[in-house]
């Protein structure tokens, strides 16, 4: 019966019905039944931070989840996502350090220093992770954990010692109270990258069929692999620079995608992105409701949702192994 109903064009309605539903949730009130008779006040909130908010929410969370996606296709693990490969805390440490070195820098200029560092920290857990022999599904991501938080760890001493952990407060917890007009369009960089994956869906695909195989049939491995590696790297960059970290998104949306429609990426690539902006438009109505009048970090709900799904999933791959 779930796998008759996870549809496209279903789950396109319901992300549909729940971007209303974020466009009338929160403090200040507007009622959906006056819609049409708003004073200037309540059309300025929908118009300056409702809608950028519901936007911001479709964006990140389909662009991070097809990010999970394209990781675990060529790293065959379906534990890997930007999550568990580091790849956050990477981006997150570049923001910090064009912070440290030119304070003054525009948001462009941070997402170049997180883009690159994330991208080179990408590129290090693959090569680690092909260098050992023992390649667990478990083992391998929490590699990518344990890498993520020695990152982690030295982007806080840093803060520490430069004053600037409050600073990088507002990068730890995925949030999008803040973002209104104007402080959300670096966001729109995601759409382009997501078009290039789907332009790559199917060498990402062979690819992920392993090295040799694909050289067999004529693809140029190391090449699709840079560029699947840049998509995840630039589009989690993005996310992070804007919203902040949104854990195990790119984890677990994947793997339920997985299990009713199959592993081939070319046909499930944009059911993950609606799955993706469906979860986390769920968890940031949830956040806004929870405890109203005030409001839980869509971080915070999603790290806590997500922590128990992969457990679920973790359980659930030994079972069957």
């Amino acid at each position: 019966m779930v796998k008759k109903l996870f549809r496209l064009d279903i789950m396109i309605f319901l992300l549909i019905i729940l971007s209303v539903v974020s466009l009338f949730v929160g403090v200040s009130s507007l009622p959906i039944k006056d819609i049409f008779s708003l004073d200037d006040q309540q059309m300025s909130v929908l118009i300056h931070s409702r809608i950028p908010r519901t936007v911001s929410i479709i964006i990140a969370g389909a662009a991070l989840a097809t990010c999970g996606l394209i990781m675990q296709q060529l790293t065959r693990n379906k534990f890997v996502s930007p999550t568990t490969a580091g790849t956050m805390e990477w981006a997150q440490l570049g923001i910090l350090i064009g912070m440290i070195f030119f304070p003054s820098i525009s948001i462009l200029y941070r997402l170049g220093f997180a883009t690159t560092l994330s991208l080179v920290g990408t590129l290090i857990f693959m090569q680690i992770i092909t260098k050992i022999k023992f390649k667990d599904i478990i083992f391998v991501p929490l590699i990518g954990i344990m890498l993520g938080s020695v990152v982690a760890s030295v982007g806080t001493f840093l803060a520490l010692r430069t004053n600037n952990l409050q600073s990088i407060a507002s990068w730890m917890h995925g949030s999008f109270s803040t973002l209104v007009t104007g402080r959300y369009e670096v966001l729109y960089i995601s759409i382009p990258l997501f078009i290039i994956a789907i332009l790559y869906a199917h060498q990402f695909t062979v690819a992920g069929m392993g090295e040799d195989f694909s050289k067999n049939l004529g693809l140029n491995y190391r090449r699709v692999v840079n560029i699947g590696l840049f998509i995840t790297a630039a589009i989690t960059a993005v996310v992070v620079v804007t919203v902040g970290m949104l854990p195990f998104l790119g984890l677990i949306v994947p793997n339920i995608v997985s299990i009713f429609k199959g592993d081939h990426l070319r046909s499930t690539i944009f059911l993950t992105a609606v799955l993706g902006a469906i979860f986390v438009m769920l968890c940031d109505i949830l956040g806004r409701v929870i405890i109203y009048p005030y409001e839980v970090s869509v971080g915070l709900v999603i790290a806590v949702i997500g922590s128990l799904i992969f457990l679920v999933l973790i359980f659930r791959r030994v079972k069957h192994a």
